[in-house]
């Protein structure tokens, strides 16, 4: 295996665990905390409800990028598919989200095992990044949540929501494309 290729597939498996460790720590009362003011206003619940449905989304346009797809179609309303997805997955319980969490990541991660050098070099569309590689796409699975999980700890924390999005794109952009791993 390609050493990049080799690095993000432990990137991936290592933050999914942080991030499903993360999630299983939390008390009970922490699971319906708001943790935005502004856009979705998603309490912890629905970001981890989020993480799932994203992770799976991805997963199925990652694969359609290696076999020469164009990745997440251009008219894919971002907003409209948060939305529904995290209303359907929210009912579940807890510990069935975090299970679901650990399942679509190790899917990622055994989806990685197979690529090459060549194939991180392919190229899709991603709705908040339009046309990039797919190295850059994987990267983002694995960053995207950190972001999250850092304002959760924030809104829990403090006891006070934050507005939502602010510095994701500058985020994702300075610290994957610059070299962040």
């Amino acid at each position: 295996m390609a050493e990049e290729t080799k690095h993000l597939q432990q990137r991936l498996a290592l933050e999914g665990r942080k991030i499903a460790d993360f999630f299983e720590s939390l008390a009970a009362e922490d699971w319906d905390r708001r943790v935005y003011t502004s856009g979705p206003q998603w309490a912890v619940r629905h970001i981890l409800a989020h993480f799932v449905s994203a992770e799976r989304a991805y997963l199925h346009y990652m694969r359609d990028v290696v076999d020469g797809g164009p990745g997440v179609p251009r008219d894919f309303d971002i907003d409209a598919f948060n939305e529904s997805q995290v209303r359907a997955l929210s009912p579940l319980r807890p510990e069935e989200l975090v299970e679901a969490l650990r399942f679509a990541r190790s899917e990622t991660v055994a989806f990685v095992e197979g690529l090459s050098s060549q194939d991180l070099d392919r190229r899709g569309y991603h709705p908040w990044f339009g046309d990039t590689d797919l190295g850059f796409m994987l990267k983002l699975t694995y960053r995207h949540p950190m972001l999250h999980v850092r304002d959760i700890r924030q809104a829990l924390q403090t006891g006070a929501p934050l507005p939502h999005g602010e510095g994701y794109a500058s985020f994702a952009r300075n610290d994957v494309k610059d070299g962040g791993s």
